[in-house]
């Protein structure tokens, strides 16, 4: 008896490690890999006899599925895996020990030299800087960027050419967003949308000639424009 009790553990644990491989099933039944024990689902629990030959049940809650299948050659196979509603507030204490997620996608477009996660931190790969995780709202998924790629910033400095001729302030990663860039003419700073616009990629001086917001291009002006992304 206490071996078939150790074999229906050790069957537990193989689904249950076969699991995290695949991809996330949530219904329907799971095909029964090993004929390595039986077991009867009974609303949404497991009947199992110990050694001493009593009677308990085991159940799944709080962020783990049960799913069964009755179908197959043998007898009724039930299924531990990850996936569920947490049905209670759950902690997890890291203390003295490494809590990583491996394999979470890098957010496409982004540059990355950390190709193996958090086996970094025991010594098993190359990767290096920061990054933090991310919502993709349109799937749910989980993903990473860059710490460095959540503030992209961009600086352009260009002399005006003659009297009255502006410069060109251009650059692709300027945003057309006016609280993202920030235009200064000789150290001071220009109204935004009143002294200048903004476009993709582009800012266009518009001197005033009516006061008290008058002023004009000079020849050797310095205009100076910051932006962040």
């Amino acid at each position: 008896m206490k071996q078939n009790f150790l074999k229906l553990g050790l069957a537990f644990m193989a689904i249950f490690t076969f699991s995290l491989g695949n991809a996330q099933q949530t219904s329907g039944d799971v095909g029964k890999t090993e004929d390595l024990g039986r077991s009867s689902a009974l609303d949404g629990t497991i009947r199992v006899i110990d050694n001493k030959g009593t009677k308990k049940f085991l159940q799944v809650k709080n962020g783990i599925t049960l799913l069964t299948d009755a179908t197959p050659d043998g007898g009724i196979v039930s299924t531990w895996q990850l996936g569920g509603e947490l049905t209670d507030d759950t902690y997890i204490d890291a203390s003295g020990a490494i809590y990583a997620l491996d394999g979470i996608a890098l957010e496409t477009g982004v540059a990355s030299t950390d190709a193996v996660d958090g086996d970094v931190a025991n010594g098993g790969g190359a990767g290096t800087g920061w990054t933090v995780l991310v919502r993709d709202e349109a799937t749910g998924e989980t993903r990473k960027i860059l710490a460095t790629s959540l503030v992209v910033a961009g600086q352009l400095t260009m002399p005006a050419p003659a009297d009255g001729t502006a410069p060109a302030l251009t650059d692709g990663s300027i945003p057309p967003i006016y609280q993202k860039v920030w235009v200064y003419r000789n150290g001071a700073k220009l109204v935004a949308n009143v002294d200048y616009t903004v476009a993709a990629g582009a800012v266009t001086l518009t001197p005033v000639a009516t006061a008290p917001n008058d002023w004009e291009i000079f020849n050797g002006d310095v205009f100076e424009v910051q932006w962040v992304n």
